[in-house]
């Protein structure tokens, strides 16, 4: 249900990042280049393509003709703008350094979506491997066993147990195929229902963030998301109380907001913000260090900045050494399914001569 205030536009879920980050870029150059934001707005209105986004456009301009700031407008549509794009732009509309703002978002959005491309892209390569190795192994189980349990019916001797155990795994996935899809089913069903109730996205996110390798990557992930909006956000003049509400909210990790949450009622306290994040376990010890200079030298947006271009370029290591490793283990791991299910189809050929004599 629409929240009041909020314009229900068909297919707006659909609209991207590829939408939004151009749009930002090109209304911070307009504006840059002296023309009103009316007439900026008008511009990217006619030259929008995306039916759903032209009329977000649309409203948007028509709530800037009736007097409100641009802010408002955007407030209408929190799928497309969340609560952090629309602060950063009410805060510049106050500073008037709306066109300044908007290059900062654009450039932020752009970083953002750069690294989430690169995770999904060395994400995808494992993701394929496993699924060819489930594809190869569900066709032999179901179409290449059951020619060779025909062959093997007539042994009158005992089969070795791995072909034993492949033969009756093949018998119930042919004859008890909607069990399978049934118990598979329920499975992500309850555990999606387990994961909507609030304890259960904590514990998910919390057994996350302790996973080998890959909770390491994801924390790495997490701080720099967090460091880069809240230094744009303070740089655009937000209070720092609204900066960690926002930003704490719009990591995607519930141990992670967590103790941003706590940390800002800290702040709220009248405590330095590097000592509200001491003692927080999914919070580096290097970001707080450097906050806490930031702290010293009054320049915590610069530092925030630099911790977050840290984290990235070892994410990007991280990544690097990630699919370089994957690659053999992927490689064995589908030898060992594929070679596994061959060499138990082949364990009463290679006894073939003792059943003969």
């Amino acid at each position: 249900m629409a929240k009041k205030g909020e314009v229900q536009i068909s297919g707006i879920g659909k609209i991207l990042s590829k939408e939004l980050i151009p749009f930002t870029r090109q209304l911070a150059s307009m504006l840059n280049a002296g023309m009103s934001v009316l007439v900026s707005l008008s511009t990217l209105e006619e030259q929008c393509e995306h039916p759903g986004f032209k009329q977000v456009l649309k409203s948007i301009r028509e709530s800037v003709e009736s007097g409100s700031p641009v802010s408002d407008g955007l407030r209408k549509f929190p799928k497309v703008f969340d609560d952090m794009y629309v602060n950063m732009v009410a805060a510049g509309e106050k500073s008037g350094q709306f066109a300044g703002v908007l290059k900062r978002l654009a450039a932020m959005l752009d970083s953002s979506a750069r690294l989430i491309r690169k995770v999904k892209s060395a994400m995808t390569y494992p993701t394929v491997i496993l699924a060819m190795a489930l594809l190869i192994a569900s066709g032999l189980i179901t179409f290449v066993v059951p020619v060779f349990a025909e062959m093997f019916s007539g042994f009158g001797q005992a089969l070795p147990a791995p072909t034993q155990i492949l033969l009756d795994l093949s018998g119930l996935v042919r004859t008890r195929w909607y069990m399978f899809i049934i118990v598979i089913g329920g499975a992500i069903f309850t555990f999606k229902k387990w994961v909507a109730t609030p304890i259960g996205e904590y514990k998910f996110d919390q057994f996350k963030l302790k996973l080998p390798v890959f909770g390491s990557l994801l924390q790495k992930v997490g701080v720099s998301r967090f460091c880069r909006l809240f230094a744009q956000m303070l740089t655009s003049g937000v209070p720092i109380l609204d900066s960690m509400d926002i930003v704490g909210k719009s990591l995607g990790n519930k141990v992670m907001e967590e103790a941003i949450l706590s940390a800002r009622a800290s702040v709220e306290q009248g405590n330095l913000l590097s000592v509200a994040l001491e003692g927080k376990a999914c919070l580096p010890i290097l970001m707080i260090r450097m906050i806490a200079a930031g702290e010293k030298s009054g320049r915590v947006d610069e530092m925030l900045e630099s911790v977050a271009s840290t984290y990235d370029d070892e994410v990007e290591s991280t990544l690097a050494a990630l699919t370089s490793l994957m690659e053999p283990f992927l490689m064995v791991f589908l030898g060992v399914i594929i070679g596994g299910i061959v060499v138990a189809m082949f364990l009463p050929i290679f006894k073939l001569g003792t059943v003969v004599g």
